[in-house]
């Protein structure tokens, strides 16, 4: 059957615009022909992924035929449920196909919608325990498929969810902090202070919303800049210009550790709030080819994504260099069953469904499976 109007133009509509606001017009190189080795390990993480999908629309390591009840769901589902509808997505699986991959795209979105509770304030985060960091990967999800169910009662639903999540963003951004956190957001929505790698999906959501027609207070997308900009770790002059060519982003701002995953999320957050010359872009990326990533590190999946998708940003050398990298690292770490499974510390807890998902998002950058990782 055709897809109606609302579910195909809507579809063109949306990805131009969030090509257009959020990623830029800058022109790039035309992208290589996927190779055949990159194009397989593709195809296996989807079959993989697709069948960790539980009989209740979720998706898990771990089998299971218990339907959950709402509000009560397992932990972490509706945040790894998010990742890996993103993940399929970026490699052209929508809602609306009528695919069996889209079919299964369209029943993930129905487990979130019928099963996340969120609170009076709209706070996602709470029914599977995913705090702050699973309410922002689960906002990012539902702004980025508005328009794209072909049920118009589902996308009713969506957008509900969607706008009082970013509500529930906007007043955690309120609530008072000190000055070097303020802007920034942790682990829940009352927490006075902050870090950046709960900020980025916080900050990501926001500008995704905003292109979709969502209202953004322009301050609240300022203060976050500013917020990510003093965890970056270069000395400035007396005039606060920058004395350094390169240097990380920190954990938290002034302080704590500096990692290719912490230097990525800062990259990236910066570029699709359109600060694609700041010092700090242009800082952190050159800081990143002099330290790439390494599949050992801490949250690896997690930065990879980030690194795989800012250096394409950066263009040029950064984005060819960090292209060889991700395809190396992920082509050759893939089990044979076509999953990722995380290697250290508490990424290693987190599970294959939630690195075989990253390391989709992170594959899909340089291959243009779906438009809104173009330039």
């Amino acid at each position: 059957m055709p897809l109606r109007f609302s579910s195909f133009f809507r579809i063109l509509l949306k990805l131009f615009l969030l090509l257009s606001a959020s990623i830029g017009m800058a022109q790039t190189p035309a992208p290589e022909l996927i190779s055949p080795q990159v194009k397989t390990t593709v195809d296996k993480a989807l079959l993989w992924l697709l069948k960790q999908q539980q009989p209740a629309g979720y998706f898990s390591d771990q089998r299971t035929d218990k339907i959950p009840q709402r509000g009560d769901i397992p932990s972490h589902s509706a945040a790894m449920t998010a990742l890996a509808i993103m993940g399929l997505a970026s490699v052209g699986h929508l809602p609306g196909d009528g695919t069996p991959e889209g079919e299964a795209v369209n029943r993930a979105l129905r487990f979130i919608v019928d099963n996340v509770e969120p609170d009076e304030n709209g706070y996602l985060g709470r029914s599977d325990r995913s705090r702050m960091y699973g309410h922002g990967i689960m906002t990012l999800m539902l702004t980025e498929m508005l328009g794209m169910s072909p049920d118009e009662a589902l996308d009713k639903k969506i957008r509900s969810l969607t706008e009082n999540a970013i509500k529930l963003i906007i007043r955690a951004q309120q609530v008072p902090k000190s000055e070097a956190n303020r802007g920034g957001w942790r682990y829940e929505p009352a927490s006075s202070d902050s870090d950046i790698s709960v900020s980025v999906w916080q900050l990501m959501s926001l500008r995704a919303a905003k292109n979709s027609g969502i209202e953004v207070p322009r301050e609240a997308i300022d203060n976050a800049i500013a917020y990510i900009k003093r965890s970056y770790r270069a000395e400035r002059d007396s005039n606060g210009n920058l004395k350094q060519s390169e240097a990380a982003f920190s954990y938290e701002p002034y302080g704590g550790r500096q990692t290719f995953s912490t230097t990525s999320a800062g990259l990236l957050s910066l570029q699709v709030a359109g600060q694609y010359d700041a010092p700090e872009v242009l800082g952190s990326s050159n800081w990143l080819l002099k330290f790439p990533p390494e599949v050992n590190e801490p949250w690896f999946f997690y930065g990879c994504y980030y690194y795989a998708q800012g250096m394409y940003q950066r263009g040029g050398d950064h984005a060819a260099t960090a292209r060889q990298k991700t395809e190396q690292m992920l082509v050759s770490t893939q089990s044979p069953e076509g999953a990722w499974f995380p290697r250290n510390g508490n990424e290693k807890s987190a599970g294959a469904v939630y690195a075989t998902s990253l390391a989709l998002l992170s594959l899909s950058v340089y291959h243009h499976f779906l438009p809104i990782y173009q330039k």
